[in-house]
């Protein structure tokens, strides 16, 4: 298969670039130290479809095919992982879901906004007892009349602290929880939703993590994505949609660590002589560079298998799995040359290294990719 990108996605990545580089550029350092969200570039991001990259035209998205949508998480991430990772989460984890098994009634009700930016999306199912373990939860729904009423506590929502919709998973089935699991779009207007204090975390500093309590949280039954029972199939389904966000932010931390630590070993000079004539730089370089060409490819191949609708679990697994673990690396040699200076926070390396270790947690972490992909390695016919 062909994964060159096309004139559209080359005009697509300088553009993008050239806004991240400009608008996120000058505080990314900024909102990493203080652990804030800026809102006053999130508002430039509304207008520019950035809230709606796949969202059918129908419905005011870009409705972009999976490649320019991940040269956009890429980007982003490359200045500020933690602006990409909400870009991510928004247009994988809660956009999609509704345009992939929304009514048409729910789509028109919070697609719109949504594609605005005027709300962000969250998504909510780690709890304190269950990550990976999503037949586990115990977050309960149980019916009401024309409602269901939500109780329980979702832990480490991306994008928690300033979202607008989430998509929540419960069950509604306290005794089989997998059988009565249930996906549910939820207003944070919705009284008994109470969003918690935001994570002080060691990465992604900027994206506002936080708790969210549903304490007697009245949820139209009409909000339900799906039937009672297709919880766990519209959540991992999804989850595979955010495993392609994640390698792409991934790759876009290691991109940034790569091009700081090219430009520092031209520079920098230990015993009169450029870092980049030391054979040890030399093959870091030549290392990372690689590294990060068989992840883009891997992520590519994901993308191309989104877009065909064909099966794509054992693709956006790997791509994950590879990307994530690539971008640690890459980072750790980042500031391996950049030395004592790596580890310094007035040099961008240290945040880079710092946001690259999470990839390889959420969404799945890496011992849960390898399962998905042995899985389906197991499954084929010799």
């Amino acid at each position: 298969m062909f994964f060159n990108p096309t004139m559209k996605h080359k005009a697509l990545r300088k553009a993008v670039r050239m806004f991240a580089e400009t608008e996120i550029g000058p505080v990314a350092r900024t909102i990493d130290r203080e652990a804030s969200f800026p809102w006053e570039v999130i508002k430039k991001m509304g207008p520019l479809d950035f809230f709606g990259l796949q969202t059918p035209k129908t419905f005011g998205g870009a409705e972009m095919d999976s490649i320019s949508y991940a040269i956009v998480i890429e980007e982003i991430s490359r200045v500020s992982a933690a602006i990409g990772l909400c870009l991510a989460v928004h247009n994988s984890l809660s956009i999609h879901p509704i345009v992939r098994w929304g009514t048409e009634e729910q789509k028109r009700q919070f697609l719109p906004d949504m594609v605005r930016g005027e709300k962000i999306g969250a998504f909510c199912m780690t709890e304190a007892g269950i990550g990976s373990d999503v037949g586990g939860v115990e977050t309960n729904a149980t019916l009401d009349g024309n409602d269901y009423i939500l109780n329980g506590t979702k832990i480490f929502v991306t994008n928690g602290g300033v979202c607008g919709t989430a998509i929540v998973f419960a069950t509604t089935d306290y005794q089989n929880p997998r059988q009565g699991a249930a996906m549910f779009i939820v207003d944070r207007e919705t009284p008994g939703f109470i969003v918690g204090e935001k994570e002080d975390l060691c990465g992604m500093r900027a994206n506002p993590v936080s708790s969210i309590f549903l304490e007697n949280c009245r949820v139209p039954s009409r909000n339900m994505l799906g039937a009672p029972g297709e919880g766990v199939t519209v959540g991992m389904e999804t989850l595979n949609v955010g495993r392609i966000s994640i390698a792409a932010q991934a790759l876009g931390i290691a991109q940034a660590a790569f091009e700081d630590s090219l430009s520092y070993s031209k520079d920098r000079q230990q015993f009169h002589r450029y870092l980049s004539s030391f054979q040890t730089i030399r093959n870091y370089l030549a290392d990372m560079a690689t590294d990060i060409d068989a992840g883009r490819l891997l992520l590519y191949r994901a993308c191309a298998a989104q877009d065909s609708r064909n099966s794509f679990r054992e693709e956006a697994a790997m791509a994950k799995l590879f990307c994530s673990e690539m971008a640690r690396r890459v980072t750790d040699k980042a500031v391996q040359i950049h030395g004592g200076y790596g580890y310094s926070k007035e040099y961008g390396v240290e945040r880079y290294f710092r946001d690259a270790k999470v990839t390889e947690i959420y969404e799945g972490t890496s011992e849960v990719q390898r399962m998905i992909i042995s899985r389906e390695l197991l499954a084929r016919r010799v």
